[in-house]
């Protein structure tokens, strides 16, 4: 047997406007299943992204977060950041790794690493 990630799903107060925001950020088409309930973000490549509405945010830290690579790290970290992300950390692995921790609107983290 096999499986595919096949979406991942992010818990959020307002999926249609947190999918709008990932859709400038990240590329893709959103897709209102349930509008205000449940939201799609359909991308080309990596799987789908899905926002539900939960009634309250997630206590504490992320348990599962996205991790992006990009051939600029500081441009697409401005570009993010220009689009209301807010960037929360920088850490690395000795020099030849390092990545930047920010978060969406909703505060959920996301990490930028690249060249």
């Amino acid at each position: 047997m096999s499986l595919d990630v096949a979406m991942i799903t992010i818990d959020c107060s307002d999926p249609d406007a947190l999918a709008g925001w990932w859709a400038e950020a990240v590329g893709g088409d959103v897709n209102a299943v349930a509008p205000g309930e449940f939201v799609m973000l359909a991308r080309q490549s990596g799987p789908t992204l899905g926002f539900q509405k939960v009634p309250d945010p997630t206590p504490g830290k992320n348990r599962v977060h996205l991790d992006f690579h990009t051939a600029d790290k500081e441009a697409e970290v401005a570009r993010l950041v220009g689009l209301g992300a807010r960037e929360t950390g920088r850490h690395s692995f000795g020099p030849e790794f390092d990545w930047v921790v920010l978060t969406d609107p909703e505060g959920n983290a996301f990490c930028v690493a690249g060249g």
